[in-house]
């Protein structure tokens, strides 16, 4: 019963949380999290934010970060993590709608394959794809799920994911914490037979509300790609991920 007391140090009538649901757990919870996902926040100022005690705030924080709702930097600072997006089951089924249309001209474009790709625990799963209807190409099928050590995505959706998250890939990564700075500096990543040692990529982020959800890819054959795919697509992509974008603010 102790425990369960830590929750009530505020009084109810507090306007931090809705006394009307029952549930304090759960109202400051929630209250961390809408507070946190609104702009990166250290623990002072969420508690000055929310009203919550220092302990209270810490408790719930710690508990929002091991189900990767919410995610610490380096810095202290609290802000949404990658289980967020995930909680929907409608918002890949959002971001393939606000895609579909700006991946099919990025296809016919560049004449090459277009994926778009989504964190999902500890691999990337490919949501969405599109290919050219003749000619050599890279077929990545919907639902396919592929490791986060090599790849354009790969970097792109790690440059963006938990800090510890990225300490446990990086001893076996084929890219360093300084392509990931480079990455989180640009927007965009790309791989050179890094994945496929016939293929090679180029990607960058797709953003929402909360931040950055899914990585979109374009790929293609080596030949055709080189010297670089950043080069040759960099500014292509940004544009086509950004009507993507606007979507789905």
């Amino acid at each position: 019963m102790g425990k369960l007391n830590d929750f009530d140090e505020l009084d109810d009538n507090h306007a931090t949380f809705n006394p009307d649901s029952g549930i304090k757990v759960l109202d400051r919870s929630l209250l961390i999290l809408r507070t946190a996902t609104a702009r990166p926040m250290n623990l002072s100022e969420i508690c000055s934010a929310t009203g919550l005690p220092r302990a209270t705030a810490h408790r719930l924080l710690t508990a929002l970060h091991v189900h990767r709702l919410l995610e610490r930097d380096k810095d202290g600072r609290w802000s949404a993590g990658p289980g967020l997006p995930e909680l929907s089951p409608a918002s890949s089924d959002r971001i393939i709608q606000a895609g579909m249309t700006v991946m099919r001209s990025l296809m016919e474009k560049t004449n090459e394959s277009v994926q778009i790709y989504r964190l999902t625990g500890n691999v990337r799963t490919c949501i969405a794809s599109i290919e050219p209807a003749s000619g050599l190409q890279n077929t990545v099928p919907v639902g396919a799920r592929m490791s986060l050590l090599r790849g354009s995505a790969a970097r792109v959706l790690m440059a963006w994911a938990p800090e510890e998250m990225i300490q446990s890939i990086i001893p076996d990564a084929a890219f360093t914490e300084d392509d990931l700075a480079e990455t989180r500096a640009t927007g965009v990543a790309e791989s050179i037979g890094e994945r496929d040692p016939s293929l090679a990529s180029v990607s960058t982020t797709i953003r929402a509300n909360q931040g950055v959800v899914a990585a979109l890819s374009i790929s293609g054959p080596v030949e055709r790609l080189r010297p670089s795919p950043q080069q040759l697509y960099g500014n292509l992509i940004r544009e086509a991920a950004e009507r993507i974008n606007q979507s789905l603010q």
